[in-house]
């Protein structure tokens, strides 16, 4: 099962980054036909909205566009909730491979529904952590699995 990253949903609108506009919309349209099953992990969710929401202050974008970007999102993969005991494990994954907090929080999360493949610009293309593999995307190296 695959997820993708906050950086990914934001780079697909973000028109001042646009070859990575180009390959995060492609990927993502690739994730959401492939047979193999893409989820939207529920911090990933609530970050990209709070950029949203920041990208509406800086008039950006309008409010609309922001909520109709969210409700895009939303519909593209399902989402996944964490359950309380992903918070411990994040806890262990921050101290025993010093991530940030958030990104010990999402392989977290992501360990604990299923997921072994992460798109995401953090955390180091090829790196496997708690099960899950990160794939940068934007390296080159990104394979649909």
């Amino acid at each position: 099962m695959n997820a993708v990253d906050t950086n990914i949903l934001l780079y697909s609108l973000d028109a001042s980054e646009p070859a990575k506009r180009v390959i995060a919309q492609d990927l993502l349209r690739e994730l959401r036909t492939s047979s193999q099953r893409t989820i939207l992990p529920w911090q990933v969710l609530c970050e990209a909205t709070a950029q949203l929401r920041f990208w509406t202050t800086k008039r950006k974008i309008s409010k609309e566009t922001a909520t109709n970007y969210i409700q895009t999102f939303r519909s593209i993969f399902p989402i996944r909730t964490p359950r309380a005991v992903v918070f411990d494990y994040a806890l262990e994954l921050f101290e025993q491979f010093s991530l940030s907090h958030w990104d010990s929080l999402l392989l977290a999360a992501c360990s604990d529904v299923g997921v072994t493949q992460l798109y995401s610009e953090d955390m180091g293309d090829g790196t496997e952590i708690g099960g899950v593999r990160i794939v940068n995307p934007f390296s080159g190296s990104a394979r649909i699995s």
